[in-house]
């Protein structure tokens, strides 16, 4: 989430970087949430004060009461107390009189302040459930633009576009001509949008995750995390992924429990409620996981194939960082997932996410897409986004400065490296040869006992 001194000082400012966004924000309701918020903080410290004072006040009141019995018990029994018994009495039940009424006003000022706490818990919760629907504020340096039709395509690097003596077949109808995806039985065990991988596609698949997992640990320097595919739904909060994304989200009906969307959901939160050293900064985790996402399909987009699904294998990268590295860790993610495509010999493009097309977490995003010749498009394998503060505030990770002053939120980074199965798309279109089998690239064929060739 965002800073809300950010919305205190400028809520109109605020306002019109998420119109940029193509948004929405209750910043209304947050301003008049957190107004009251320091009204009543105020009220209950003011009615402290009066407590305390009443409290002292009672306290010197019970040591003169209890003297003024004393003496009261001393003329009753004889003793010359330079004041006749009635005058003892009177000043001893006059002394009660203010201590109870003392008393009285002190147990109405705790009830006030008990109304005050509990209206308190209230606007604290609405106010943080309010802010929780705020997006991130766009870096300075990101484009204008209302949607993806304005994003900024950088030219095509990697692999030239592969030109074909023959009409290239798309990756639905030569997989299955080869034997190695099966739509019918996918949609016989789970329904439309899933599918089966068998033989060597399995195996194409699984050589492809190990390799870049091996990649991205020996020649990038990431730590591998074996993650659960199911975390509490806090995480997903902690993500950024809650409450907006909801109905995206495949959830255990009984229990808190929630599949990843991404392994970002998770990486997010492995230092949650933690307070970092800078010197052990930046950390850089990759991961593999399977990926369920409840997303809604249009009719007409992505209805072939296995470009969209409910269900995919991805390999994670995330960064913590300090704010000062932070962006030139995001440019890093993005070489490191091109280096991915250059080692698999494809061709890439890289494209600058637009205000209108930034997502809800990016403070700046850039995409990775793979030129796919079959289909004859470019098909999205990774986004690489800064979220600066945003996912640290939600997940709560600091780090300690190295001179040892006051802990900060750190930056989180993430980016696919990279989305399967629009990968195995490209290498199964780009690959192909006339006769109908798919080239293995080389960097896979150790992964693949030598495989040189599917079909």
């Amino acid at each position: 989430m965002i800073d809300i001194n950010i919305i205190r000082q400028n809520p109109e400012w605020v306002k019109e970087q998420i119109a940029r966004l193509n948004d929405t924000a209750p910043i209304d309701e947050i301003v008049a949430a957190d107004i009251r918020r320091r009204e009543i903080l105020g009220q209950v410290e003011e009615l402290r004060g009066k407590r305390n004072e009443s409290s002292k006040q009672i306290g010197y009141w019970m040591g003169s009461l209890k003297k003024m019995e004393a003496d009261l018990r001393a003329a009753e029994a004889g003793q010359d107390m330079g004041q006749p018994v009635e005058m003892l009495r009177t000043q001893v039940h006059s002394m009660q009189a203010n201590v109870d009424e003392a008393k009285d006003q002190t147990r109405l000022i705790g009830k006030q302040i008990s109304g005050l706490d509990e209206e308190l818990r209230q606007v604290e919760a609405d106010l943080q459930e309010k802010m929780l629907w705020v997006p991130n504020i766009p870096h300075e340096s990101v484009p204008d633009g209302p949607d993806d039709s304005f994003n900024v395509v950088y030219d095509p690097q990697g692999a030239p576009l592969p030109e074909f003596d023959f009409e290239p077949k798309a990756h639905w109808d030569l997989g299955p001509d080869l034997g190695i995806l099966d739509f019918e039985r996918g949609v016989k065990l789970s329904g439309s949008r899933f599918y089966i991988m068998t033989g060597e596609g399995a195996h194409l698949q699984r050589a492809l995750i190990q390799f870049m997992l091996d990649y991205h640990v020996y020649q990038h320097g990431y730590t591998e995390v074996q993650l659960p595919y199911m975390v509490r739904s806090e995480m997903f909060v902690g993500a950024g992924q809650l409450p907006k994304f909801v109905d995206n989200i495949y959830r255990d009906a009984e229990e808190d429990f929630m599949f990843l969307g991404t392994a970002e959901i998770a990486l997010t939160n492995v230092h949650r409620d933690e307070i970092l050293n800078e010197a052990d900064l930046p950390l850089n985790y990759v991961a593999y996981t399977a990926c369920f996402r409840r997303e809604k399909m249009s009719a007409g987009r992505d209805v072939r194939g296995i470009k969209r699904g409910h269900q995919f294998d991805k390999v994670e990268m995330y960064k913590f960082t300090t704010p000062e590295t932070s962006y030139q860790a995001l440019d890093e993610l993005v070489e490191h997932a091109t280096d991915i495509c250059q080692a698999l010999d494809l061709p890439y493009r890289i494209v600058e996410m637009v205000t209108g097309d930034l997502g809800f977490a990016a403070s700046k995003k850039y995409d990775v897409e793979v030129w796919a010749a079959g289909c004859g498009e470019w098909l999205e394998v990774s986004s690489a986004s800064n979220t600066e503060t945003f996912q640290a505030r939600r997940a709560n990770v600091k780090y300690r400065p190295r001179d040892g002053g006051r802990a900060k939120y750190v930056h989180t980074l993430n980016a696919s490296g990279l989305a399967l199965p629009r990968i195995m798309i490209a290498i199964i279109e780009n690959y192909q040869q006339e006769d109908g089998t798919i080239q293995v690239p080389e960097v896979l064929r150790p992964y693949m006992g030598g495989l040189e060739q599917i079909g």
